[in-house]
């Protein structure tokens, strides 16, 4: 993903603005709870994209009837 084109709902977002988020993050969170918070971010990714790629397999089996 490109950092210069803007995302809808966040608009012109730079580097200044990503270190204060990640300093709220750290300080809400804590050190610990940050990789438990990634991990379990990473599996909800994980799942969709399998769930992704099982509706296409679906789709590619149907049109091949």
């Amino acid at each position: 993903m490109n950092m210069d084109m803007p995302l809808l709902f966040l608009g012109n977002i730079g580097t200044g603005e990503i270190i204060i988020i990640a300093i709220i993050v750290l300080l809400l969170f804590g050190g610990k709870k940050i990789p438990e918070l990634m991990r379990g971010l990473g599996k909800g990714v994980r799942s969709f994209k399998e769930g992704v790629n099982n509706i296409d397999s679906d789709k590619d089996k149907n049109e091949q009837k």
